[in-house]
């Protein structure tokens, strides 16, 4: 494969933009149009800075079309789960959101804010040290950053960008911590303005999204790549609870890159900027391009965002994408394909989308794990789902339609099928009471 790499500086920022020159792809359309979208809702018109307030949506109409198929299809796959989620999804007033704290600045006082409005944290000191314990290297131990941008050549990777590491002093940042309150109703802070040169103090999202990246485990110093990374909410995360040696955060569409750069340079300190690239690869490349150079990878696909894609804004629309939505399955495979080659001998991949539907979640996890004898998958139940019940409604993978025969060495033999479907993956279903998701993850480790 072809391609040259160069560098872009943005306006107000020193973001490198590595782009890579590649095949025209095939189903580039469905990327750019599908993509998750983790960022909160827009400020509430006129409310006053960090008051917290009710939404007030302008009223939406759901896509008839789009809801038929989702009768049609979630009845079967979620049962008695489908009536209430069908609620939720057809009430963005019930929709709750998730306040990330950013440990690059002083939250202190909104921190008091948040809990005099009777939020809390989604996860307790106790349980973020669960996540982390052992994942925290002491600041010596470090990898250092890449080089700076005059050190870049015309055909170099990231692997030519990791040679320099060992020549930079070592930083000195806050102790990653991943900061997130909640609100049992649906309450919100309003968002904050970008300001060139000024870190925002926090980022809205559904609090969902942020469990793919504690499933990532992401340690100090390790070299990571956000395969899907814009609007850059999972990128943030990762920021959040660990300092990496090296943060590749790749998308291909260039107004969602400038979007992703934007989002990047309001929430991370300079000292981390030499750390942190935006890329413009085809994410189905990196496979071949930097083959085996990330200790942890995440794929969060393209995927059909059922709580956008119900309220499409007509029924022509409604139907084209339900045509993409039978076409997903194949790149979303691609995706994570890539990323099973791209991640070394033991590292990890973590797979999620913002969709219900088995055929863009389990069924693509098990139909690349046919292919790919080296992957292991691994069971989140017990580390996320059962200690995040409190706050989620969990429901393990659910088999799709007309998949392929199961790989042989998943096959339940002493476990049960239940056991075998939490290894391919775990769904959070909106709730009445608790809104979050729809959100699918599921684990996979390369094996050595």
């Amino acid at each position: 494969m072809s391609k040259y790499m160069f560098t872009i500086q943005q306006s107000c920022s020193a973001w490198r933009i590595i782009c890579f020159k590649t095949p025209k792809p095939t189903p580039t359309a469905l990327w750019w149009s599908v993509n998750c979208h983790t960022s909160g809702p827009e400020a509430v018109l006129g409310a006053p800075h960090n008051q917290v307030t009710e939404r007030r949506r302008k009223e939406r109409s759901s896509c008839q079309l789009v809801l038929e198929r989702f009768d049609q299809q979630y009845s079967q796959e979620l049962g008695d789960l489908w009536p209430s989620a069908r609620e939720v999804l057809l009430d963005p007033h019930s929709w709750q959101y998730g306040v990330m704290l950013n440990r690059f600045t002083t939250v202190t006082g909104i921190t008091q804010i948040l809990q005099s409005q009777g939020f809390s944290t989604l996860l307790p000191c106790a349980a973020v040290s669960k996540y982390q314990a052992g994942y925290l290297l002491p600041p010596a131990y470090i990898s250092k950053c890449p080089p700076n941008d005059s050190h870049l050549q015309p055909d170099s990777t990231s692997h030519e960008l990791c040679q320099d590491l060992q020549s930079e002093p070592s930083l000195s940042l806050p102790r990653p911590t991943l900061q997130c309150y909640i609100h049992p109703y649906p309450l919100r802070f309003p968002s904050q303005a970008h300001r060139p040169g000024q870190l925002k103090q926090y980022y809205l999202l559904n609090a969902a999204s942020l469990l793919p990246v504690l499933a990532l485990q992401v340690r100090d110093g390790e070299k990571v790549l956000d395969l899907c990374s814009a609007p850059g909410g999972k990128a943030l995360a990762i920021t959040q609870c660990a300092t990496p040696a090296l943060l590749c955060c790749n998308e291909p569409d260039s107004h969602r890159r400038d979007w992703l750069a934007k989002t990047l340079e309001s929430f991370l300190p300079q000292s981390l900027i030499s750390r942190v690239i935006v890329s413009a690869q085809d994410g189905r490349s990196f496979g071949q391009s930097e083959a085996g150079t990330y200790d942890k990878v995440l794929v969060d696909a393209p995927c059909s965002n059922d709580r956008s894609w119900l309220y499409s804004c007509s029924s022509q629309q409604g139907e084209q994408r339900l045509k993409e939505r039978a076409r997903l399955p194949a790149l979303q495979a691609q995706l994570l394909r890539s990323a099973l080659s791209a991640v070394r001998p033991g590292g990890t991949v973590v797979y999620s989308t913002c969709t219900l539907s088995s055929s863009e979640n389990c069924a693509v996890v098990e139909t690349v794990l046919n292919d790919c004898p080296e992957a292991d998958p691994e069971d989140l139940w017990e580390e996320i789902a059962i200690p995040l019940a409190k706050y989620f409604t969990f429901s393990p993978a659910h088999p799709g339609h007309g998949q392929k025969p199961h790989k042989p060495s998943l096959q339940p033999q002493k476990g049960t099928l239940s056991s075998y479907r939490h290894r391919l993956g775990i769904l959070v279903v909106p709730q009445p009471g608790k809104t979050w998701g729809p959100m699918f993850l599921s684990r996979i480790r390369r094996r050595k």
